[in-house]
């Protein structure tokens, strides 16, 4: 991930509503969720939630896909990826061995 792109998701993730969105897609992982739905779960209106989703979608964050006249949201966990990439990219000083915990964490140790 370059560096203009990793910006841009950590300006869409300093906003509350955006970050709280973010982590409810990831906890729906393949299953996404319905733009009304989010919408009712994060109790905000359809286009206060409809610009809030355009900019993680913007950011590489979250994809979409249409379903007849609904929009299902899903965290985009490659975009994520590639933020947790940029993050660790020089982890440790070039020795690997310090820095498998953090990444054991980071993935649940699988």
């Amino acid at each position: 991930m370059e560096k203009t792109n990793a910006l841009s998701a950590f300006a869409a993730l300093s906003q509350p509503l955006r970050l709280e969105v973010f982590r409810l897609l990831i906890t729906r992982g393949e299953d996404g969720m319905l733009a009304g739905e989010i919408a009712h779960a994060m109790d905000v209106r359809q286009n206060t939630l409809s610009a809030n989703l355009s900019v993680l979608l913007h950011a590489g964050l979250v994809r979409n896909t249409r379903e007849g006249r609904a929009i299902r949201y899903f965290a985009d966990t490659e975009g994520l990826r590639g933020l947790l990439g940029f993050l660790l990219q020089d982890c440790c000083g070039g020795r690997p061995e310090l820095c498998q915990p953090l990444i054991e964490d980071l993935t649940c140790g699988c």
